[in-house]
């Protein structure tokens, strides 16, 4: 799975993007951030405010509850704002 990261969620992890394989028990983005929020300092600060990410999968915007799998492309990024 390629995990991208976007904006301040990219400062904060320390990284663009980067090739992880979860365990079989993450099967949602909501597990998903869980997990990843398990890997480093850096992970857990960017996913410490969880419902002020946006995710996508396979470049089509989803929730919490959308599934993932191997193979999958998914971005992370903060809200879009502007005029």
């Amino acid at each position: 799975m390629e995990v991208l990261y976007f904006a301040w969620v990219r400062q904060k992890v320390g990284l663009g993007s980067e090739r992880v394989s979860p365990p079989p028990a993450v099967t949602d983005i909501g597990g998903l951030m869980d997990w990843l929020s398990s890997r480093s300092a850096g992970h857990a600060e960017a996913f410490a405010h969880g419902k002020q990410i946006r995710a996508a999968v396979n470049q089509e915007f989803c929730t919490r509850d959308h599934p993932v799998r191997a193979g999958d492309e998914v971005a992370f990024f903060p809200p879009v704002t502007g005029g």
